[in-house]
């Protein structure tokens, strides 16, 4: 028996609503970093869904798009982040309040 679409645009949804509530919660740069990373993987799973019921390839190939766009963003986001923690020996976004030097 094959798992209904209800269930996996349920899920996208879960993980969408906990990637949001994590980045407007949560101040540490680290966790708002991880929370978008979530809610990418939930708009990926509802692509994903949406493309295997209407059997069509695009959304899949999208979402490997989207993968590969994100794992830029990933790097460049933790770049930062590092680089913002030697200079200012924190990553909390609400003590970081001017970005020069």
């Amino acid at each position: 028996m094959p798992i209904p679409m209800e269930w996996y645009l349920g899920l996208g949804g879960v993980i969408f609503a906990v990637g949001m509530f994590g980045f407007l919660v949560r101040r540490n740069m680290f966790v708002m970093l991880l929370s978008i990373e979530l809610m990418l993987n939930a708009v990926n799973i509802t692509m994903v869904t949406f493309s295997h019921y209407l059997n069509d390839l695009r959304g899949q190939i999208f979402t490997i798009f989207i993968m590969t766009v994100a794992a830029a963003e990933a790097a460049i986001g933790l770049a930062i982040i590092v680089t913002l923690f030697r200079n200012k020996a924190t990553i909390q976004a609400d003590e970081i309040k001017e970005m020069n030097g």
